[in-house]
């Protein structure tokens, strides 16, 4: 296992706990792999506690390389100090930052009394400093594979940094989470907040008053992510970070409170001192004054797991550390700020659980998005010691985009790791996994093997009897589990599905790494899958197995309305169609990956590997040609966009590539204003975002959509275009943001972005402007005629213009109402030594003299990029176009191309462009007066220049 795995079960949890062990990071069933629990009893406790954190933290220079700070805190000595003195310590006389009060010795009074508290300080430092200490050696290590001692690995030596974002979605996605993680492919941003900043507000340039206002608003931070993709690791980094001095050293405690441990107390009646002091026996000696006194961050760990009812509108009020309440009751009004309000909170959870706690008492949300791309492939060269092997499998990864997609999950990296190394390791030439299915088909395999080395059965039948018996129970305990919902099972439901839970311990041992099983308090075992998708897996291989030998009882749940003997005759294509009719009926996609593993585990070269414990196979050619046409006649518009995605992604796992190659050559046709169904625009932007070749245009307008919301859905496809045409989009803030995050992106291939026409707000405006700012931006061209820009918009314009990357060549804000005011803004960008302008279009802005004054002094700035300028219908006159000629009169001006049509131009206005070109030496070959009324004294001026022009436009008004 790696640092995103869950721990195996203690052996012993007593001598675990005296022994202070680690634990594994990041659960890849969901987000709790925090250490063992405490007893809540007067005995010896366990090894999670509570978090504390403070508002007035020292923010380290870089987020993976975090400096030591001065205020380290010193080595405990083990010693405990007299609850009698604590009880009289002030904050004034702690150590910490928020603590600690420098008293003068230079008043004799002053010193004596400082010398009679001098024993009480150093109780308090005494009890922190262990604390400190205790922290550390729970949270320094992972264990990878079994936990035994010689599988201790440093967290600080394999930890890969994560993305965390901000950003509160509206309402709950109740998404099946791999979709959601698919979805959001190539949306990782690039300037994440580093976990140990969650409290600190947003680092937007620019609005130094608004992070100050929200300085002391960020009391609350809710972080949701998917099942394995980093929760818990970033707690226990944060914690790690905190025990060895590098960041938050002016907080005096942390604790962690996970709900899996939580639920097991639920009916019983705590005070919040109490449940920390049996969490935390080093804190033996701390009275429960000293919490309002100190600095305190409360981490809640894993809310979807919770089986706590917590009340926020009728709830018991509890506001005193000492009052005895149930533990749902604490945790209300400890969110709610009526207990311990000084504290700081952080809850972690899974995003379907996130509405359990009202909006109006969170004050951020952040999401954990995982691995990005280079991040995926330091992960694998730290895993994998042969740089070639390393090479081969990141290869690899790339070309199969599905697995791509859902190495986004760090706990995914592991699997593919693991079973590619295996294969490779055995045969370099060997065929590769190309789907889900093989990959975690080939996962089985590994286990099942290593289980046979552990036990070294030497009857091969009952060896071959054995294995089959425990994955056959362990996948109908998935199958129930997953058909009521529940991702945590109890002995109860063991028992359910046949396993003997005096053996338990023996099945997790089968499949060390496929099936969880842990201790926690009062010694009750809580048992789960490694990850959400094995047990979809596992419940997908169950059915088939019951399909095989005929178990109606179960085929009977997809198939109502018919008797016991039909179910058990139903063929292989009948019987999956029941099931998708079922999944295509849920409203969360809960069966959807289900439903893809069941039509991968179809395939008769996915059986055949399967065989030890399907017993036999089938082989229907007909029968398969019927699940894939049920799959695609499914693709309906009456179906939701997600789970007609989820059939394409069948297909896939059947390796049927067909519906991609029908929009291929449905996008390669000659057919005009091609008509997309809501079904086909997913598919669609499906099929650009997963291609591993960039699409070169994507033009809005060459197709008719059925509804808004079609087009909605293919707009993520930009993040995978080189040119993306959207002009008269309608486009919302939504949008806006979705273009920004696509310029943002690591190796963005946007280069050029038509907007035009679209009535930008300004909120909306201020997000695709930020992008522009981002060292990954690589847009050249970028055009915004008729988007109702502003004097603002032109400032955070000119502000990307001076970026030290900006790669903008071309911009065009032609019938934008910016006026004077705006021009001037953006000149002041046109003369930064970081613009790179070529090419400026401002036709029709409402321009007078005034901007051409600005915009002369732009082109007369030795730094000026500028090759071609239009100002065309803009109400210059003469005045302007003489101030102009100011510019192109400099030896700096590298001007080419002059479009001043419809600028009410006459004949004084033609003397001084014909003095402009008489200049040594001018770069200007082509000049567009148009509709202006030059006369014929004014043509003649300038065509006695012509051999300077090679192209001159002076047709009269």
């Amino acid at each position: 296992m790696n640092v995103y795995e869950e721990r195996e079960e203690e052996a012993s949890v007593h001598n675990q706990r005296a022994a202070s062990p680690g634990f594994s990071c990041v659960s890849m069933k969901s987000n709790n792999s925090m250490p063992l629990p405490p007893y809540l009893s007067d005995g010896p406790a366990g090894t999670s506690g509570p978090v504390i954190f403070s508002r007035k933290r020292k923010r380290a220079a870089s987020p993976l390389q975090p400096p030591d700070l001065s205020d380290e805190a010193a080595p405990s000595d083990g010693l405990g100090g007299r609850s009698d003195q604590i009880r009289y310590v002030s904050c004034q006389t702690s150590s910490s930052s928020s603590c600690q009060k420098h008293i003068s010795h230079h008043d004799t009074e002053a010193a004596l009394q400082l010398d009679s508290l001098q024993p009480v300080h150093d109780d308090v430092q005494r009890v922190k400093d262990r604390h400190k200490t205790s922290m550390k050696n729970r949270y320094e290590r992972v264990f990878e594979g079994i936990k035994l001692q010689e599988n201790q690995t440093l967290l600080n030596r394999i930890y890969t940094q994560l993305y965390i974002i901000e950003g509160e979605s509206e309402g709950v996605n109740e998404e099946h989470e791999v979709l959601q993680m698919e979805k959001s492919y190539k949306t990782l941003q690039d300037t994440p907040i580093h976990c140990n900043d969650i409290f600190d507000p947003s680092p937007e340039p620019g609005y130094e008053e608004i992070r100050r206002e929200k300085k002391d608003k960020i009391k609350t931070v809710l972080t949701k992510g998917i099942a394995g993709i980093g929760k818990t690791v970033s707690v226990q980094k944060f914690i790690l970070d905190w025990a060895e001095g590098k960041a938050n050293q002016d907080v005096d405690f942390m604790f962690v409170l996970p709900f899996r441990e939580l639920n097991l107390i639920k009916d019983h009646q705590y005070s919040l001192h109490r449940l920390l002091l049996d969490f935390h026996p080093e804190l033996q000696d701390l009275d429960s004054e000293m919490y309002d006194e100190c600095t305190v961050v409360l981490i809640f760990d894993g809310l979807d797991e919770s089986r706590l009812t917590l009340m926020f509108s009728d709830s018991e009020n509890v506001s005193d550390v000492t009052e005895s309440s149930s533990v749902g009751v604490l945790m209300s009004n400890l969110m709610k700020g009526d207990l311990l309000p000084s504290a700081l909170i952080w809850i972690t959870t899974r995003p379907a659980a996130a509405n359990q706690i009202p909006s109006n008492y969170i004050n951020r949300v952040t999401e954990i998005q995982g691995f990005n791309d280079p991040q995926k492939e330091e992960y694998f060269r730290k895993r994998i010691s042969d740089e070639h092997q390393a090479s081969r499998i990141i290869s690899h990864i790339r070309r199969a985009r599905s697995l791509h997609i859902m190495c986004h999950i760090p706990v995914f990296c592991w699997i593919s790791a693991t079973v590619l190394q295996n294969i490779l390791k055995q045969d370099l030439s060997a065929e590769i996994p190309q789907t889900l299915t093989e990959m975690y088909i080939h996962f089985l395999l590994i286990q099942t093997h290593m289980r046979n080395q552990k036990y070294e059965e030497r009857d091969p039948e009952k060896l071959l009897q054995s294995n089959r018996d425990v994955i056959v129970k362990l996948a109908e305990l998935a199958f129930n589990q997953l058909m009521k919902g529940n991702v945590m099972f109890y002995e109860e439901d063991l028992i359910e599905s046949g396993i003997d839970v005096t053996d338990a311990s023996v099945y997790s041992g089968i499949c060390t790494e496929i099936f969880r099983e842990e201790s926690v308090i009062y010694h009750r075992k809580v048992y789960s899958f490694v990850h959400l998708s094995f047990q979809e897996f596992f419940a997908a291989l169950y059915v088939f197995f019951c399909y095989l030998h005929k178990k109606s009882e179960v085929m009977k749940m997809f198939l109502t309305g018919k008797s016991r003997t039909q179910c058990e005759n139903v063929p292989l294509d009948g019987l999956l169609k029941g099931v998708m009719n079922k999944a295509l009926k849920s409203e969360n996609g809960h069966l959807d990956l289900f439903l893809r593993f069941l039509h991968g585990i179809s395939l008769e070269s996915n059986q055949r590997l399967l065989q030890d414990v399907l017993i036999h196979t089938e082989n229907n050619p007909e029968s398969i040609k019927k699940i894939i046409q049920n799959l695609k006649r499914g693709q309906k518009d009456n179906v939701s966009p997600e789970r007609w995605m989820n059939l394409s992604h069948c297909l896939i796992e059947m390796k049927d590539h067909s519906v991609l190659k029908e929009m291929q050559a449905f996008l390669n046709s000659e057919t005009k204003r091609k008509s997309l169904s809501l079904a086909q625009c997913s598919t669609l932007a499906n099929m650009i975002m997963m291609s591993e070749e960039v699409m070169d245009e994507l033009d809005f307008m060459k197709y008719k959509f059925k509804s808004k919301e079609g087009k909605w859905r293919l707009f993520p496809a930009v993040r995978n275009c080189r040119k993306a045409l959207l002009a008269n989009c309608n486009l919302t803030d939504q949008h806006c943001e979705i273009l920004a995050s696509a310029l943002q992106s690591s190796n963005s291939p946007v280069r050029e972005l038509d907007l035009s026409n679209n009535h930008l707000q300004d909120s909306g405006a201020k997000l695709l402007f930020a992008g522009l700012k981002s060292p990954n931006c690589q847009l050249n061209i970028l055009r915004l005629p008729g988007c109702y820009l502003t004097d603002q918009h032109c400032e955070i314009l000119a502000s990307a213009l001076q970026s030290s990357n900006s790669p903008l060549r071309e911009l065009d804000l032609s019938n934008n109402r910016l006026q004077d005011s705006a021009v001037k803004l953006l000149s002041t960008g046109l003369k930064s030594p970081n613009c790179q302008l070529n090419i400026l279009r401002s036709s029709g802005c409402f321009m007078t003299e005034e901007g051409c004054a600005a915009l002369a002094s732009a082109l007369s700035s030795n730094l000026s990029h500028l090759r071609e300028l239009d100002l065309s219908h803009n109400d210059l006159q003469d005045s302007g176009v003489k101030l102009l000629c100011v510019g192109l009169n400099s030896p700096d001006c590298q001007l080419i191309i002059l479009r001043l049509s419809g600028c009410m131009v006459t004949e004084e206005g033609c003397a001084a462009l014909a003095s402009a070109l008489s200049s040594n030496p001018s770069h200007l070959r082509e000049l567009d007066l148009s509709y202006n009324h030059p006369g014929d004294s004014g043509v003649k001026l300038l065509s006695d220049k012509l051999k300077h022009l090679e192209k001159l436009k002076y047709v009269e008004q």
